[in-house]
């Protein structure tokens, strides 16, 4: 009874229990509700403005891709052809042709038979190892210059499979590991091909691996020349009939350089790089900067390369199809063709000149350090030269002599130039206030102390200042570079000169041509020797020429100042350029020349006068010039007579003293229109006097001055 009744007690406090908390609870599920719905109808807000969002960028987009699509489609289908178009240069083309000043043409471009490949698309290693045998058999070719890499590459590309039996498991294994590369294998084939193997190489497989070698050369869209010397007309036609069973090969007409004059004037106008090599490697950077590619002929060399942007010709241009095949979209042209201010005629005589004067020099005594010579002849009021020509002496197999070009020497070479530079002495001298017009000197010798005697060749006691440059007095221009260098001259005492008078003499030098590049239109002009030495003898020695030294176009551009009066003119070899693509030669002039005065010397008429009538004292009878031109011809001119040194032995040491001569003039002389400058270095050896030394530099000076007069008067 009493379990039961507990059972009930129990029950009732579950049930009363049971309500309380499902009245606390009644009021929380309401709110609990309320959230959700208010939840619900957020996310539901949400949702329909994401679908709106939606709708709108799906719409711009559609929009978008229709405009793209249907409006822009021309345009787009153009920029799409823009970006995928391939547009290549042809082969680079003729260049244009180099005259005289008279028309007359001195390089051309002459046709060439010319046997070349052009890559067909699709072309397999195997197919061009059997074309290479073909045209092997149809063609002779020089494979002299067939190198190491080119055979083994040859051999491993015939031979796939002994080649590659040549590389162990192992290695192929690191090809897998990515430690090494196939490349890596390739060189691993070609460097374990041995000797045996290469020497079971027969001529025709050399000829075939050379050919090979040359159809590989290069970018692949380029034509390769494989045979443009000597190709006989027996090869040229039998490619010709056979075209269609050697697909890639082909025959052209190229062209290469000519010079109708030989070997005149050879070195200056330079030289054009090889269609097989283009640019050189020590030019390759400053072409390339300009856009030109690597296979592009291209100048080298002195006018060539001074000139390149004016001959160059202008490549045809072609579009790469999608078949491999190609479209020429613009054609090509010669260059533009360059007139010069050289008379090829002249220049020629002179040359010959110079080369019978060296070898007849050669047959007589203290000539054995002579070995060149050196001419210039301008105009000296534009800076026109009408004549550059330099030839050196050099032995020949047979044990005599023979004669080569070295006219660059003219712009290089460094030369003492003795005497001939007291016209600007006399300048600096009258400038400074030491040399007075008129001034009466006694040429006796000067004595330092503990130096031996400094002296003119003769003593020729009282003269004046055109009698100093008439017998070409040393001992009159020592003691104009002593009061210019603020000196107190006693016989046989010390002397102490001012150095700042180096820099006076050197100054004037300069406004003259000499000690500073003439800006002469050439690459790699060079100055002479400038002396460091201070001491008071140095000076003497600067002031007649025995210090420092000059390139010969330094004392042309020298000499043509006086000649001027005072303005030193920029000496050139370009005169005019003209169209090179018209019917007509030279019918429609480009460009003349841009005739440039550098300075003009910083001195008085009256003194450039007194050194006119010195000068033309010089070649007077009695003058140390007389006899190396004619005197009827209305010459002035300077000579001048330099101990020089020279390194016999090649060791790199100046060891043995020679003797220069030099003599630099000008016609008329009242009113200059032409300057000569003939220059012999070391025609005499060592203890060699005036008298001992050859007279080649004065019968050179008489030959080439006479040759001009018989040209142009």
């Amino acid at each position: 009874m009493q379990i039961d009744y507990m059972k009930k007690i129990n029950k009732k406090r579950h049930e009363k229990k049971k309500k309380i908390i499902n009245k606390k609870n009644k009021p929380i599920n309401k709110t609990v509700e309320r959230r959700k719905e208010k939840i619900g109808f957020v996310i539901e807000r949400r949702y329909k403005f994401l679908i709106v969002l939606i709708s709108i960028l799906m719409l711009a987009l559609i929009a978008k891709l229709v405009y793209m699509q249907v409006v822009k489609y021309d345009d787009y289908e153009v920029e799409l052809k823009r970006l995928t178009k391939k547009i290549v240069d042809g082969q680079s083309t003729p260049r244009g042709r180099i005259y005289d000043r008279n028309g007359k043409i001195i390089v051309d471009n002459e046709s060439v038979k010319t046997i070349y490949y052009k890559k067909v698309p699709g072309v397999t290693t195997k197919e061009e190892l059997a074309l290479s045998y073909k045209m092997a058999d149809m063609i002779d070719v020089d494979y002299s210059k067939l190198n190491d890499d080119a055979i083994r590459t040859f051999w491993v590309q015939s031979n796939r499979k002994k080649a590659r039996a040549k590389i162990k498991d192992k290695e192929w294994n690191k090809v897998k590991e990515r430690k090494i590369t196939s490349d890596d294998i390739y060189e691993l084939e070609k460097k374990r091909v041995t000797d045996e193997e290469l020497n079971a190489l027969n001529e025709r497989d050399r000829e075939a691996a050379y050919i090979y070698y040359l159809m590989n050369k290069g970018y692949s869209y380029v034509e390769k020349n494989i045979k443009n010397e000597g190709v006989t007309d027996e090869e040229y036609a039998r490619v010709a009939e056979n075209i269609d069973l050697i697909p890639g090969f082909n025959i052209k007409l190229d062209w290469q350089r000519s010079y109708p004059y030989g070997d005149t004037l050879r070195t200056i106008l330079g030289n054009v790089s090889t269609s097989e090599n283009g640019i050189p490697s020590e030019l390759k950077q400053f072409y390339l900067d300009k856009g030109y590619a690597r296979t592009d002929r291209v100048g080298t060399s002195y006018l060539e390369y001074q000139y390149e942007e004016y001959l160059k010709g202008e490549k045809s241009t072609y579009e790469i199809m999608n078949d491999g095949s190609s479209k020429e979209i613009k054609s090509g042209a010669r260059g533009n063709d360059i007139v010069l201010t050289i008379d090829i005629e002249l220049q020629k005589q002179v040359e010959d000149i110079i080369s019978e004067e060296l070898l007849a020099a050669k047959t007589e005594p203290n000539t054995e350090y002579f070995n060149k010579s050196f001419v210039i002849i301008t105009d000296p009021n534009n800076g026109e030269i009408l004549v550059m020509a330099g030839k050196k002496i050099v032995s020949d197999s047979a044990g005599g002599y023979k004669v080569v070009d070295y006219t660059p020497g003219v712009i290089t070479s460094s030369v003492t130039p003795g005497s001939v530079v007291k016209g600007a002495s006399h300048i600096v001298g009258y400038n400074a206030g030491a040399l007075k017009i008129g001034e009466i000197r006694n040429d006796a010798c000067i004595k330092i102390a503990a130096t031996p005697l400094k002296c003119s060749y003769h003593e020729y006691g009282n003269i004046d200042d055109i009698q100093a440059l008439k017998y070409s007095s040393n001992t009159y221009q020592f003691q104009t570079a002593i009061k210019v260098g603020k000196g107190n001259y006693v016989y046989d005492g010390p002397l102490k000169l001012d150095q700042s008078a180096f820099e006076t003499y050197r100054n004037t030098f300069k406004q003259f041509g000499l000690g500073v590049k003439t800006e002469i239109d050439l690459p790699n002009e060079s100055l002479g020797y400038k002396g460091e030495n201070t001491l008071s003898g140095y000076l003497l020695d600067f002031s007649i020429g025995q210090y420092d030294t000059y390139t010969p176009i330094e004392i042309s551009q020298y000499i043509s100042t006086i000649a001027t009066n005072g303005k030193r003119m920029q000496p050139h070899l370009l005169k005019e350029i003209y169209d090179g693509k018209t019917k007509d030669a030279l019918s429609n002039k480009i460009k003349d020349f841009e005739i440039k005065e550098l300075n003009t010397v910083d001195t008085k008429q009256e003194y450039l006068d007194r050194v006119h009538e010195g000068f033309k004292q010089v070649v007077a009878p009695g003058g140390t010039g007389s006899g190396y031109v004619e005197y009827s011809r209305n010459v002035a001119g300077k000579t001048g007579t330099a101990e020089s040194f020279i390194d016999s032995d090649s060791d790199g040491k100046i060891d043995t003293e020679t003797i220069s001569a030099s003599f630099a003039g000008y016609a008329p002389y009242d009113s200059p229109k032409i300057t000569f400058t003939v220059i012999s270095p070391d025609v005499g050896g060592p203890n060699t006097d005036y008298n001992g030394m050859s007279k080649v530099n004065m019968r050179i000076t008489k030959k080439i001055t006479e040759k001009y007069f018989e040209f142009y008067q």
